[in-house]
């Protein structure tokens, strides 16, 4: 069954910080990866019971241009992240993640308006585990000397010991900025969606993705110990071969291949997958204004299958497409 068949019509999606606005939106069915389908049938057949308490956690979208389109960086996932098998660079909130650090951009007030947040030690939270998380996974560090620089070529042995002390908690984030000087360039990012793990799931998160583009000096690259595979990919060459197992077997590990999108990623990471694809450049994906909406997948039955229904609302990039043509 194709990942994102039977349309259903509008639909009402439901904004972070309470707000509900009416969405013209169509309801979306995913498949679920084959790790996640007893617990999806155990939680049907047994009836609903309390979900586990999600925890906070922060992913970003690194884009850049090519020839054929918006590019981004997804990388592979092992044990049953709920994140997906592959995805795009993130993880939890850590406490250290409230450490003091120099900061450039917004403050954490303006970035809770913008996340749609009450809490503004929350939204910051949010702000630096994003941060952290991109430069752990891939070595992109958006941070510099002062508000309008960032610093160049994070690369080498150094910045990989660097990368794998924060990774392993050894050393705090924190730490590692003050000692180079540097100031978190929170201006860096734009927030995109809130996603909130399916109620079955047995680990479950509240993830804010964000994007940033790649910074000009900087290239992605594995974490030595850690990393099994990552890749710039191309969205629509993604969503092209969607229902095939292309990118389940070019990341080549045990548990993607023969695997198609939706079997091998989240709803999230496909959604946002077909947004990048509609864009027209990095530049309008990011410089576009969006309401950071909520997205809570549920578990539905569909001929005897579990599978995840998301509202998807693709007006506000589609009015922002019409106008910049």
């Amino acid at each position: 069954m194709p990942s994102s068949a039977r349309p259903e019509g509008p639909a009402a999606s439901e904004a972070s910080g309470g707000e509900t606005r009416r969405a013209v939106g169509v309801r979306r069915l995913f498949e679920l990866p084959p790790e996640h389908l007893g617990a999806a049938r155990s939680w049907l057949e047994h009836g609903e019971r309390t979900p586990r308490m999600p925890r906070l956690a922060s992913s970003v979208v690194l884009v850049r241009d090519s020839p054929r389109g918006v590019e981004t960086y997804l990388g592979y996932r092992s044990g049953n992240s709920p994140l997906g098998a592959v995805a795009f660079p993130g993880g939890s909130v850590e406490a250290a993640d409230d450490d003091a650090v120099t900061w450039y951009g917004p403050p954490a007030a303006k970035w809770a308006a913008a996340l749609g947040l009450t809490d503004h030690r929350q939204a910051r939270l949010h702000v630096v585990a994003a941060i952290r998380e991109l430069f752990e996974e891939t070595g992109v560090l958006l941070a510099g000397p002062d508000e309008s620089s960032l610093v160049e070529g994070p690369a080498g042995e150094e910045w990989m010991a660097a990368r794998e002390a924060v990774a392993d908690q050894e050393k705090g984030f924190g730490e590692i900025l003050g000692r180079r000087g540097l100031g978190l360039r929170t201006d860096l990012l734009k927030p995109l969606s809130n996603w909130i793990s399916p109620d079955f799931a047995h680990r479950r998160f509240d993830t804010r993705y964000f994007a940033a583009a790649q910074p000009v000096t900087q290239q992605p690259a594995l974490l030595g110990s850690k990393g099994a595979w990552a890749s710039w990919v191309c969205a629509r060459d993604v969503l092209a071969e969607r229902d095939t197992t292309a990118l389940g077997d070019l990341v080549g590990q045990e548990d993607t291949r023969g695997l198609n999108l939706s079997q091998l990623t989240s709803p999230a990471v496909e959604i946002i997958l077909e947004k990048l694809a509609a864009a027209r450049g990095t530049i309008a994906y990011l410089s576009h204004k969006r309401p950071v909406v909520k997205y809570h997948p549920e578990l539905v039955l569909v001929d005897g299958t579990p599978m995840l229904e998301v509202v998807a609302n693709f007006a506000a990039e589609d009015a922002a497409a019409q106008r910049s043509r």
